[in-house]
């Protein structure tokens, strides 16, 4: 199920004997430390991790064994292609692995967060998975004009972008997205009330069925569950699959370093030389061509402002 070159080694309690034949499956969901594993006919299994461990997460192809008393072992994780996550200075949130894309969703409406959609591009770009930004609600007048601004300087800024209404044009909706979702694991991302369950219900409509079947096996409440969810559309009209996550305000990446966040942002990285100190990190300098550059109007004020809360936050990091 995964070709790409692997970022996770098998550790070596994973590599413990097991003599009874072993299932392969796909985490397709999960709730503390429980999970639910889809194998390759479809079947749903719920499953712990073997021992304390809680190295498991939606999107990774394991080794399980065969149910007892309704519930099955998961005993080791094969290597993964990428692994997109968050994080903060006490803690690393992980969203999923094995993704061909990240979806990040917004809208005019509730009100959005530029900063949100610029933080998922830096943590789709160090997992090294491409991204997709999905304006939603392109209908809405009340903060049109924001919302286009938005979308003008990603565009300028070379990010994929794309305008959509999944309630207003529900049926070009779906078409323009299977267009650039197909053959692929698509992961949704964005704040809560940007409309990502309604694009997922609208690609993916057995979904919901889904998502009340894990949450009645689980004995929980559909709104109780916190990390993503993968569902396949192969029973639909497309090939491809779509990772749901729980809507978040802020994207942390406190993991960055000053060289991460420069290679994800090409239009601060582009005036970097000329600075007239080689460890410029462009923030208080004297003779620094990235701040002569704002000054000058080649770098958004927006931009450099984003720039600078980051590398604050990432001085003391190794270059």
């Amino acid at each position: 199920m995964a070709s790409k070159k692997p970022s996770r080694k098998a550790n070596k309690s994973d590599r413990q004997v097991v003599t009874e034949p072993l299932l392969l499956g796909r985490v397709t969901a999960s709730h503390g430390r429980h999970y639910f594993v889809t194998l390759e006919d479809g079947t749903l299994l719920e499953a712990h991790r073997r021992g304390k461990k809680g190295d498991v997460v939606v999107g990774d192809i394991v080794h399980c064994t065969e149910p007892v008393s309704g519930v099955s072992a998961i005993e080791s994780i094969e290597d993964r292609c990428n692994l997109l996550y968050r994080s903060d200075e006490w803690r690393i949130k992980s969203l999923a692995s094995n993704i061909d894309l990240v979806c990040i969703v917004f809208a005019s409406r509730p009100t959005f967060n530029p900063w949100f959609i610029w933080k998922a591009l830096l943590a789709a770009h160090q997992a090294g998975i491409p991204a997709l930004v999905i304006r939603n609600k392109d209908e809405l007048e009340e903060g049109a004009e924001d919302a286009e601004i938005a979308c003008q300087l990603l565009e300028h800024i070379r990010h994929d972008v794309i305008s959509v209404s999944a309630q207003a044009r529900p049926e070009e909706t779906r078409q323009r997205l299977i267009e650039r979702l197909s053959g692929r694991a698509s992961l949704l991302v964005g704040q809560s009330g940007m409309g990502k369950s309604t694009i997922l219900n609208l690609l993916v409509p057995h979904a919901q069925a889904a998502t009340r079947e894990f949450s009645e096996a689980l004995n929980l409440g559909k709104q109780t569950t916190t990390a993503a969810r993968w569902y396949s559309a192969a029973d639909d009209d497309w090939q491809g699959a779509l990772i749901d996550t729980p809507g978040f305000q802020e994207f942390g990446l406190a993991h960055l370093s000053l060289n991460d966040i420069l290679r994800a942002m090409p239009d601060i990285a582009e005036h970097v030389d000329g600075c007239r100190f080689f460890n410029c990190r462009h923030l208080e300098e004297p003779g620094c061509s990235v701040k002569a550059a704002v000054e000058e109007g080649y770098i958004s004020e927006a931009r450099y402002d984003f720039y600078r809360s980051l590398a604050v936050h990432a001085d003391t990091l190794p270059l």
